[in-house]
């Protein structure tokens, strides 16, 4: 599915910064260091997103709501992703791979036949990530926001917010998810259940 990789702001910061007091604090990960794949490994809760692009825009409503985990492959510079999506109350599943950009902060994934990049924004204080996107300037900036818990508080949800501002989108263009529609919850259990009969057969 596209929307979790409508993964660039980080060319638009100098002009936004001058422009809007909410970016003062808008800065990507750069360079991605081991430690900081390590921090991402794990599962993680598609909380919201908002994207000028249409194709996102239109894969965002269509996501009751999302989970998924990062497994980090550091000699390859890559995350491997295991996803779940509630989409028209059924729970979709997809195993994928991420590509890491180390030095300048950017993560990809090969969809729709093309190479979809993001910047990584993250609070290590706060569990969250967010990824920046941005297709031909600033009529098709996006974000999309991530957190270790399917609710978040109102202080991480204000980080949020204050990145939306600062890329000037408005509220009311936000999608959320909403972790009550998830139905992936038997198959997640499942794979686990497998997984941990894979390592003790190990």
């Amino acid at each position: 599915m596209a929307l979790l990789w409508a993964l660039t702001v980080l060319s638009l910061l100098p002009l936004l910064h001058a422009q809007s007091p909410e970016c003062a604090n808008l800065t990507t990960v750069a360079p991605i260091t081991n430690a900081t794949m390590d921090w991402l490994t794990g599962k993680w809760f598609y909380i919201g997103s908002a994207f000028r692009n249409p194709e996102y825009n239109e894969s965002a409503r269509m996501i009751q709501a999302a989970f998924f985990y990062f497994e980090p492959r550091h000699a390859e510079d890559k995350l491997i992703v295991r996803d779940y999506q509630t989409i028209a109350d059924k729970c979709i599943y997809n195993r994928s791979t991420i590509n890491i950009y180390r030095q300048n902060g950017t993560m990809s994934k090969i969809g729709s036949d093309r190479e979809h990049f993001a910047d990584l924004l993250l609070n290590k204080h706060l569990r969250t990530f967010m990824l920046a996107a941005s297709w031909n300037g600033i009529k098709n900036v996006g974000v999309s926001f991530y957190a270790d818990k399917p609710e978040v508080t109102q202080e991480q949800k204000k980080e949020f917010l204050d990145v939306i501002k600062c890329i000037g989108i408005q509220e009311s263009e936000i999608t959320y998810s909403d972790e009550k529609k998830d139905v992936c919850g038997p198959l997640e259990k499942q794979h686990e259940e497998e997984r941990k009969k894979e390592t003790e057969a190990s």
